[in-house]
């Protein structure tokens, strides 16, 4: 057997599509341009990195893109007062602060400062409590929403199944169960949380029907972690060092994708699988935050 490959790039563009559409309707019938400000704090190659994916693609869609650079030795208050301004600035209709921040920058203060209703990396405390007890309006984490859409777009909905969350980060893993426990479009599932320090975790892994991996080692789980016709999401994404490869490295995700295919019935790939995905979730938060105002007007 051969696992179906669940393809992030695929469903990402897919979303995209949808999402182009609903920028030119908002625009065509209320005169709504959505707003997204990225800011980023210092010259970290990989967050600039990520900080252009972002703006780039949120261009490509029809929205409008404000990148805020500032230097690394920024005070933390005139960061604070940004974030503020952005908060008031009715253009802008998503703020994403790129993490990591200077050490001597309070991450928490920084994502506490943004309105909850910009909050399109849905990481502020109000965004985690409303999704954590599945009441009011949020945005749920980018990459746990990727997940979910994934697996649904896929023709694999959780509802019913016994999911297992491999990992517990406040990113991926615990957001990720909160979604699959609401009552509503991607839940309704069973969940089972484990961890890197979990006592056997493979037989903790081989009892799910769905197995999203999101534990932060390279190739943890393998093929013996697996169900025989397991759904497996694959959410790690790691560079090893490869002397058989020309850059001298490869990239790789938390399962042995080679072993776990010949054992799984669908499988992401890393890259490829749930990567797209954020950032594409980041841009449908900034175009639902957008339809939002149009509401409240």
């Amino acid at each position: 057997m051969s696992a179906q490959i669940i393809s992030g790039k695929d469903i990402s563009a897919e979303i995209r599509s949808e999402l182009a559409e609903r920028v030119a309707a908002l625009a065509r019938d209320h005169g709504v341009v959505p707003g997204l400000a990225t800011v980023l704090v210092g010259e970290d190659p990989a967050s600039e990195m990520y900080v252009g994916m972002k703006n780039r693609a949120a261009g490509a869609l029809g929205i409008h893109s404000r990148q805020i650079t500032l230097p690394a030795g920024t005070p933390e208050e005139e960061l604070l007062g940004l974030v503020v301004g952005l908060n008031a600035d009715p253009d802008i209709h998503g703020i994403l602060v790129q993490l990591p921040l200077p050490d001597r920058i309070d991450e928490a203060k920084v994502i506490e400062s943004i309105h909850p209703s910009k909050d399109v990396d849905g990481f502020h405390p109000i965004s985690v409590g409303r999704l954590a007890t599945d009441s009011g309006a949020f945005f749920a984490p980018c990459t746990p929403a990727g997940v979910i859409e994934m697996l649904l777009r896929s023709g694999h909905d959780p509802a019913g199944k016994h999911v297992v969350v491999a990992g517990r980060s406040n990113i991926v893993g615990r957001p990720l169960a909160s979604l699959l426990l609401r009552k509503s479009r991607g839940g309704n599932a069973t969940v089972t949380v484990c961890h890197s320090r979990t006592p056997d975790l493979g037989a903790v892994t081989r009892t799910a029907e769905i197995l999203v991996v999101a534990i932060g080692r390279p190739e943890m789980v393998t093929a013996d972690m697996v169900a025989p016709g397991a759904v497996v999401i694959d959410v790690g994404t790691h560079r090893v060092d490869d002397p058989s490869s020309e850059r001298g490295y490869r990239v790789c995700g938390d399962v042995l994708f080679d072993e776990v295919k010949e054992v799984a019935s669908a499988l992401s790939p890393s890259p490829g699988g749930v990567g797209p995905m954020t950032i594409t979730m980041l841009l449908s938060n900034t175009v639902e935050s957008a339809s939002r105002s149009v509401v409240g007007r």
